[in-house]
Parts: C-alpha cells; sequence; structure tokens
C-alpha cells in the first residue's frame, strides 16, 4: 500500500480503537438482534403456505370458453426453454377431430420437471397464452418418472358450461376471433356434434349454449 494520500485504496478503511474493540463480537450483531423478535411458524403442510400471485409454480395448458383447446402446437415454449425441459409434437386438426381453432394443435405435450428452473421464458414466447403458470409447488414425488408431466396432467380444467373438444370451431368464427375473445362458451350446434359423435361424452350434461354469433354487416363501400 502506497503512503500517498492521493492515491486510491484497495484495501478497508482501518478501523478506529472502539472499532478494534468489537470487533471479535461484530459478527453476532444479526444474532443478537434476531433473539427479540417473534418468531414465526408456518404450520406446513396443514395449513397452506402463502406465495405471491405471480409465483411460477406448476404450468398449465389453458382451454376456450367452449372447451377447444388453446395450444396450436407451435413449439415456440420448446424452442424458448433454456433448459430443453418441454417436448411439444404438433398434428393437424381435422373436420372430425378439431381440438384447437386454426390447422394445427398440440398431439404430444411434456415438461420434464427435474430439468425445469421456472423461468417463465415459456409462457412470455406462447403466443395465445395456451401455456401459463400457477401456484402450485408441490411436485416432489418418489419416482423420477413421475416428473414428467404429460398433456392430460397439464391441461386445465374444463371451464364451467364447455365442451371437451374435440368439436368443430363456432359457426361462422375464425381461429382469430378466439384468440381476441371473442368465443363465450359452446353453442347448440356443437353440442349437437358431439352428442351425434360421443354421445357417451360427460360433458354433455353440464354443457350450456349460447347464441350463435351473428354474422357483421358487411361494411358499406365509400362513395
Amino acid at each position: 500500500m502506497t503512503d500517498d494520500p492521493k492515491q486510491m485504496r484497495y484495501e478497508r478503511d482501518p478501523k478506529g480503537p472502539i472499532g478494534e474493540f468489537f470487533a471479535p463480537v461484530a459478527g453476532y450483531g444479526v444474532t443478537f438482534s434476531s433473539m427479540f423478535r417473534p418468531m414465526v411458524t408456518e404450520q406446513y403442510p396443514f395449513e397452506a403456505p402463502h406465495v405471491q400471485p405471480r409465483f411460477h409454480g406448476r404450468h398449465n395448458l389453458n382451454i376456450y370458453p367452449d372447451g377447444l383447446e388453446k395450444c396450436i402446437g407451435c413449439e415456440l415454449c420448446a424452442w424458448a426453454c433454456p433448459a430443453d425441459a418441454i417436448l411439444v409434437e404438433a398434428a393437424s386438426n381435422t373436420p372430425d377431430a378439431q381440438f384447437s381453432p386454426g390447422e394445427r394443435f398440440g398431439r404430444v405435450y411434456q415438461i420434464n420437471y427435474l430439468r425445469c428452473i421456472f423461468c417463465g421464458f415459456c409462457i412470455d414466447a406462447c403466443p395465445t397464452r395456451a401455456l401459463t403458470m400457477g401456484n402450485d409447488f408441490e411436485l416432489a414425488e418418489y419416482e423420477r418418472i413421475s416428473d414428467i408431466y404429460d398433456k392430460d396432467m397439464l391441461l386445465a380444467k374444463l371451464p364451467e358450461g364447455a365442451l371437451a373438444a374435440p368439436h368443430p370451431m363456432v359457426e361462422g368464427t375464425s381461429d382469430i376471433d378466439y384468440y381476441e375473445g371473442e368465443i363465450t362458451g359452446p353453442t347448440q350446434a356443437q353440442i349437437d356434434w358431439v352428442k351425434q359423435n360421443r354421445p357417451d361424452d360427460p360433458s354433455l350434461a353440464t354443457a350450456r349454449p349460447v347464441p350463435a354469433r351473428a354474422e357483421a354487416p358487411a361494411k358499406k363501400e365509400a362513395n
């Protein structure tokens, strides 16, 4: 260390006599101050702990109000994942098996929670808000294979009054109408289609039809 006072010091400032006297017990300051604070004991697992609203927990694959899946199999979530924890395989929708609006849906969807770091990059990359993260953090399992969640385990609960997929889109709509939140529930035509093709579907008992969308009037051409 230089004797020139103008030179910048790269060492700690020297302690004075008082600092040297209390140096041996300075590390116990945090311990002594904590002794007089009230103790807070969480009764977990008997009482659920409080987590913040935007806590990143287990993923959910969301569903539209009429029952079609929001996932379109674009694989952007898998590309955005830095831990390579997501596997998506897409398939094409057909008139007899329409699982999501548009051309494709996620036929295979897996998340490996042994790799997932809960960063949230996947939900940021999703263009349809199909993938979100809830507050469920209890993911510990006894076997490693149980930490690989497939599509059936990730699909969100069917919305109230909705109709389980597959079934046609709401008549007179496009995938854009779904993305913009214009769909409020299944129509009677969708319910009739499921009754004809899957009469034993349990969601038929709770499906509540909504009025079909009226076609928008044609815009008048400007003179």
